[in-house]
């Protein structure tokens, strides 16, 4: 087995720029230890393949001084894991089913998707988290626990060869403790500057000795952190535009348009905040998100785990187990009251005005139309219609459990090392809606005074003109009265949803050398799997939708997924590492997955490297992919949600449903799986060099492009523009049941073209069908009416090809009493294309909203005998901001405001913030305080959020620091 050069060693860790130095010892101990282990992106152990790939090492010093206290914290500042919308936290969770779940957090390579990249432990795969991200499983990082990991290596390039699914931007391969001696104790504190409180603390222990032979080694982590509010920062606590409001307050509701004399919103006394003119010069009680904006959710988590390593005749024989559990909450904006058929406008009986004076009382009565309405028990009362959301937010607790079990006996067989191994990993999480969940039938009950004391809906004797029980009236207009306020929390709900993954697998692999060529030895791997992976999804009937229902939730704004699957898979691959000559080398490796679902994939690699002299590496790889359809996206039975069109996208979708506009809407739409998924593919390129003229000094450069194809998702978009032609994806009310496509307003069908064609006929002119409906409904927009619930058929709708530039740079400087290291890493995206949706075109993302261009980090160090101290320099590159999808009233206020340039659009703003770090360390104990932020930027601001700011590249948290004390026994 050939050794790792000092340049292979220089490569592979400068990448990740920290604080921390490597001195030429550490050098030698290292080129021993990787002797002995294998390096993640190949199965072949021993040989030097780190200069046929760019492959980043987060060591165990750089987690020690990262300041890092999750996975996530550790993670967020690695180049190839920046920009784009993939890589995400617990500051995107919420309470809906379009968020992200609760205390939940995953890493994304090159921005394409958690989905494509693999997380590995210990070289082997991990169960997914059982709530998925919208249909996109993924691996939840924050059950990893960070006291276990010894270092974490991360490979940004294709890798279904080697490792089969899901690698197709790369692999994090996280790297567990082992043969431990001693124990250590550390714990940290850490907390904003703010004057709220973000506290967060971190407890962890490790401890190794021989055991009955063999080395024990254990682990345990305590984390626990408070949350985070857009009200605890001047920069989130108030929306950028007052334009950008919603016509749903949560406090005082606006009486509907529809029941006004003259077809305008009007507010009702009793707003808390000042009154908003809308567009229609309307006087209302507005709903801004920021009120209820949750920026980081209050988390918990405890993990515990332990590596048993023992020679048994011959046989070496590894077991490692962790388990995890975690308990977060997290919430979404007040849900909205809609009717109970889920139309627009509910009904208030016309006593609701009787607690306002008779002026303001009589002065509402003057201005509204009072039109019968029929009740959730039967009855015909008399009312008016109102807009309003709940006051309380939605919000959701979710208790997770993981456990990982793997267990693998190795050995020598003459010149060939084999190993094999079974793996038992699980993923299983509980949530509850806690609060502002609301019972559609009982809410409504409850304003008609039919709502029972115990909480059951009253039954009607229309011949007697008689209620089962005599409730009071539930005012929507009236707060903080607790009578009325008890009244309404019999209508609140708890709906649950359970959700179990898990992962059974077994490995051989062997790995050795094959023979000779041109007098070099040719090293080869080759290996089998089997693996079974299932997943259930279940919410509580209250929260689930079917035909038989009309798809009306039981309760209010709450979506869910309901989904259960399960695949069988088995594979075979071979490695070959082959010296051409003594400076050329060569890696081959191919890999054949067959799964009992959708069918059977190939997928190889060739990498190249050449050393012209000992100082200089160049390398080239290409490599094919694939990602297989999740379990969720092939077994999602219905999936009750929100998707976005972009009129912007499609010219034709935009004069039929948004009056011409590129505005982007937001509509209630169901989600059906696909077992006919294809499995998305992927080809890598990449090549580069790593130079290093010194053992102090390090540079590598290396270009890289993935082209990612046949993507799974749903298109709201393109099932409009479909539906143009397609006349069996137009329904006038709700979709028929096994069908799909778009349900549109029932009166639609009262309207016909000028050849007499509704809009369910082949053939429909939908222009005409349009203005005809403008002309018999005069509505307040000029668009076909959509209903809700349109059915959507997850597939493989499109394509995105990316391609950038890494570069980094390592100077280590050893002076007296110390080493200076001086660190540099950035990443160009050169492209980033990706299909619009509902068109073929494909639009260029690099530089528009969330894809920076360029991403960068510099940093300085100095570590001497005990005393070390840093700082790194993080730069974000600006932006196009997201503004193409705001209304016109918002674009009006933004070009009032003068921060449109002179084609109308605006970008986000670089952001550069500076890291920290001191510290000492004693002959048993270290200090080290880390500040993050430490001139308190605010982030740039970002007009197309509603938050203000970009919460995926940016941070509103401003300056925060984490003390950490370390004590080895």
């Amino acid at each position: 087995m050939r050794k790792l050069s000092p340049l292979a060693l220089a490569v592979a860790a400068s990448v990740f720029v920290s604080p921390s130095v490597f001195s030429a010892q550490d050098v030698a101990v290292a080129e021993q230890k990787i002797e002995k282990i294998q390096v993640t992106g190949s199965r072949i152990k021993g040989v030097d393949l780190e200069g046929t790939q760019p492959l980043v090492i987060i060591s165990a010093d750089d987690i020690k001084s990262s300041g890092a206290s999750t996975i996530y914290d550790l993670l967020k500042d690695v180049g190839q894991l920046r920009g784009g919308s993939g890589t995400f936290s617990t500051s995107e969770s919420g309470a809906t089913s379009t968020s992200t779940p609760a205390g939940q957090a995953a890493a994304s390579l090159r921005g394409l998707g958690p989905a494509a990249t693999l997380t590995l432990i210990n070289g082997r795969r991990v169960a997914a988290s059982s709530f998925a991200s919208g249909t996109q499983n993924f691996v939840d990082i924050n059950s990893i626990p960070l006291a276990a990991i010894e270092r974490i290596e991360v490979l940004a390039t294709g890798a279904s060869a080697i490792y089969g699914a899901d690698a197709v931007a790369g692999v994090i391969n996280y790297i567990l403790k082992k043969d431990y001696q001693g124990a250590e104790v550390t714990a940290s504190y850490g907390n904003s500057t703010a004057s709220s409180d973000e506290g967060k603390y971190n407890l962890n222990l490790v401890f190794g000795t021989e055991l009955a032979g063999g080395n024990l080694t254990l682990f345990a982590d305590h984390f626990d952190r408070n949350d985070f509010s857009a009200q605890d920062r001047a920069a989130t606590r108030s929306p950028l535009l007052q334009s950008s409001y919603s016509y749903l307050p949560k406090i005082a509701p606006n009486i509907y348009y529809f029941s006004q004399v003259d077809g305008l919103e009007i507010a009702t006394p009793g707003c808390q905040t000042p009154l908003v003119t809308t567009e229609f010069d309307e006087q209302i009680c507005a709903y801004y998100p920021n009120e209820d904006d949750q920026l980081d959710t209050p988390f918990e988590s405890s993990s515990a785990g332990f590596i048993f390593d023992v020679a048994v005749g011959g046989l070496n024989w590894t077991t490692d187990f962790f388990y995890s559990r975690s308990k977060s909450s997290s919430q979404s904006s007040p849900a909205p009251i809609d009717q109970v058929d889920g139309s627009e406008g509910p009904f208030a009986d016309e006593t609701v005005l009787d607690i306002f004076p008779d002026a303001e009382r009589d002065n509402i009565l003057d201005q509204i139309y009072i039109d019968p309405f029929d009740t959730v028990a039967g009855r015909r009362l008399f009312g008016f219609q109102f807009d309003a959301r709940f006051a309380t937010p939605r919000t959701v607790a979710i208790e997770s459990e993981s456990l990982r079990l793997v267990s693998a006996l190795a050995g020598e067989l003459g010149n060939w090392s084999w190993e094999t191994a079974v793996t038992l990993s699980r993923s299983e999480s509980e949530q509850t809606a806690i609060a502002g969940v609301y019972n559609r039938y009982k809410y409504h009950a409850a304003l008609a005074g039919e709502l029972c004391a115990g909480g059951d809906i009253a039954s009607y004797d229309a011949d007697n003109d008689s209620l089962s029980c005599s409730g009071a009236i539930y005012n929507p207009f009236l707060s903080g009265d607790a009578a009325n306020d008890a009244l309404l929390a019999l209508a609140q709900e708890m709906p649950t949803r359970d959700g179990k993954s898990t992962v059974y697998g077994w490995d051989a692999r062997i790995s050795g050398d094959l023979g000779e060529f041109n007098g070099h030895t040719i090293g080869s791997a080759f290996g089998v799997e089997l693996r079974r992976e299932e997943i259930t999804d279940t919410p509580s009937a209250n929260a689930q939708a079917n035909a038989a229902n009309g798809y009306l939730v039981d309760v209010f704004g709450f979506g869910s997924s309901l989904s259960a699957a399960d695949r069988s898979q088995w594979a075979a691959f071979a490695e070959f590492y082959i010296p051409l000559t003594s400076t050329l080398d060569l890696q081959l490796a191919g890999r054949y997955d067959n799964y009992d679902d959708f069918g059977s994939t190939f997928n190889p690699k060739v990498a190249f490297s050449w050393r012209p002299v000992e100082e200089l590496v160049v390398r080239a790889s290409w490599a094919t992919s694939f990602r297989a359809p999740s379990l969720t996206q092939a077994g999602v039975k219905l999936r009750t949600t929100t998707a976005r069109y972009d009129c912007g996208a499609n010219q034709a979708v935009a004069d039929l449903y948004c009056e011409g506009d590129g505005t982007e809407r937001s509509v209630d739409v169901l989600e059906l799986g696909n077992p006919r998924l294809q499995a998305e593919e992927s080809e890598s390129v990449s090549f580069g060099f790593g130079w290093s003229p010194t053992q102090d000094t390090t540079l590598t450069v290396d270009y890289w492009q993935f082209k990612h194809n046949r993507l799974v998702d749903t298109d709201m978009t393109a099932v409009l523009n479909a539906a143009i032609t397609d006349s069996s994806l137009r329904h006038c009310g709700l979709v028929p049941d096994g069908a799909q496509g778009i349900s549109y307003d029932a009166e639609l069908c009262d309207i016909t073209d000028a050849a007499g064609n509704t809009i369910e006929d082949d053939g429909a002119n939908l222009t005409e069908i349009l203005g005809a409906w403008i002309d018999y409904d005069e509505p307040r927009f000029n668009e076909l009416p959509l209903l809700r619930d349109h059915v959507l058929l997850l597939q493989n709708t499109g394509e995105q090809n990316v391609s950038g530039i890494d570069v980094a740079f390592d100077q280590r400087f050893d002076l007296a009493g110390g080493t200076l290291k001086l660190t540099f890493d950035a990443t160009h995206y050169l492209s980033f294309e990706r299909n619009r949706p509902g068109s073929d075109v494909i639009e260029e993302l690099a530089g528009s909203w969330r894809y920076p261009q360029n991403i960068a980090s510099l940093g300085l160090s100095w570590s001497g005998d005990a005393f070390f101290t840093g700082v790194t320099v993080y730069y974000t590159s600006a932006y196009e901001d997201d503004i193409s999808g705001l209304r016109g009233r918002e674009l009006d206020e933004l070009d009032a405001l003068g921060v449109l340039n002179a084609d109308g659009e605006r970008d986000v703003a670089a952001w550069t913030t500076v890291r920290a770090n001191i510290g000492y360390d004693f002959a048993n104990a270290s200090i080290s305080l880390n500040v993050d932020n430490l001139f308190d930027r605010d982030p740039p601001k970002a007009y197309g959020s509603s938050r203000g700011f970009d919460s995926i590249n940016h941070d509103a948290l401003g300056r925060n620091y984490r003390l950490l004390f370390s004590y080895r026994f």
